[in-house]
C-alpha cells in the first residue's frame, strides 16, 4: 500500500539560490525543486558522509566535484518506490540584500583605476519563518523512533537548503486518500513535468522557469490520481498524480 506523507518546511534562515538573473538581480522563486529536496532530506545515499551534531547522528550529503549526477542518484528512488514532489509556498516574505566587491586588476597589473564605481549585486532571497509544503509518496512506511526522534530513511528534524546552507525545520504527517481512476483532475500544486508527461495526458499548466528542469502547477491533466484532505476539519481536497517516477529522457 502506497503511503503518503504531508512535508512542511520552515526556514529558519534567509533562503538564496539563482533561479533567475536579471541584470545585477539574483531572484530567488519561492518554490523548492524535488531534486534539491530529495539530496536535502538525505534520500540520496551515495558518497554520505555520517557525522556527530549534539550526539544526534546526522547525514549529510557531499558532491567531490561540480557534476551534476541527477540521473544516477535518484533513478535509484524509483527502485525503492519512494517519490517528493517539489515544495510550494504555504506564506513566505522576500528580503533583498545588496553586496559589492572591490575591482581586482591590481592582482594581474597594477593599474590606475578609470573610474570610481564599485561593483555590486543584488540578491533576492526568502526570509526566516516562510513555510513550504511537499509531498513523500512512499511505498513503504516512514516509522518514526520516538527515542531518536527520527524517521526511517533518516529524515532529520532539521536540514540545510540553497546556497547559504540556511537551516529549516521539518515537520511530517501522515494523510489519508483515496484514488480516482482515468479522468480530468487539476492539481494545483507544482510538478516536475518529466516526471508525469509519461503516465499522464497534460491538458494544459502554467511553467515555472527554473533549472535543472523547469517546472508546471495549475495543471490539468487526465489520469489516474490521489484524492487527498490535509487535516479532518478540511473540506478541500487536493489531487496528486498516481504513478510519478523521476525520469530523464
Amino acid at each position: 500500500m502506497t503511503n503518503i506523507y504531508q512535508c512542511e518546511i520552515e526556514l529558519h534562515d534567509n533562503l538564496y539560490y539563482a533561479t533567475r538573473e536579471i541584470g545585477r538581480l539574483y531572484e530567488t522563486e519561492a518554490i523548492l525543486h524535488n531534486y534539491s529536496l530529495c539530496y536535502a532530506l538525505g534520500f540520496v545515499d551515495s558518497e554520505k558522509y555520517q557525522t556527530t551534531v549534539n550526539d544526534e547522528d546526522s547525514y549529510n550529503y557531499f558532491c567531490q566535484e561540480q557534476i551534476p549526477k541527477y540521473k544516477q542518484h535518484l533513478t535509484r528512488l524509483n527502485e525503492q518506490g519512494i517519490y517528493i514532489t517539489p515544495a510550494r509556498t504555504i506564506n513566505h516574505n522576500s528580503v533583498l540584500n545588496t553586496w559589492k566587491y572591490a575591482n581586482n586588476n591590481y592582482h594581474v597589473k597594477m593599474e590606475k583605476t578609470q573610474k570610481n564605481i564599485p561593483s555590486f549585486g543584488r540578491n533576492k532571497e526568502i526570509s526566516p519563518e516562510s513555510k513550504f509544503e511537499c509531498f513523500i509518496i512512499s511505498k513503504n512506511s516512514l516509522k518514526k523512533d520516538n527515542i531518536s526522534n527520527i524517521w526511517q530513511w533518516k529524515i532529520p528534524k532539521f536540514i540545510r537548503l540553497g546556497k547559504w546552507m540556511s537551516k529549516a525545520e521539518i515537520k511530517i504527517k501522515k494523510l489519508e486518500y483515496k484514488i480516482r481512476k482515468n479522468t480530468n483532475f487539476t492539481c494545483t500544486y507544482p510538478l516536475n513535468p518529466l516526471d508525469v508527461m509519461f503516465t499522464n495526458q497534460l491538458i494544459s499548466y502554467d511553467v515555472i522557469n527554473m533549472p535543472p528542469v523547469s517546472l508546471i502547477k495549475n495543471v490539468t491533466m487526465r489520469g489516474d490520481y490521489y484524492q487527498i484532505s490535509l487535516n479532518e476539519n478540511s473540506k478541500q481536497l487536493i489531487n496528486i498524480p498516481v504513478n510519478m517516477n523521476y525520469r530523464f529522457e
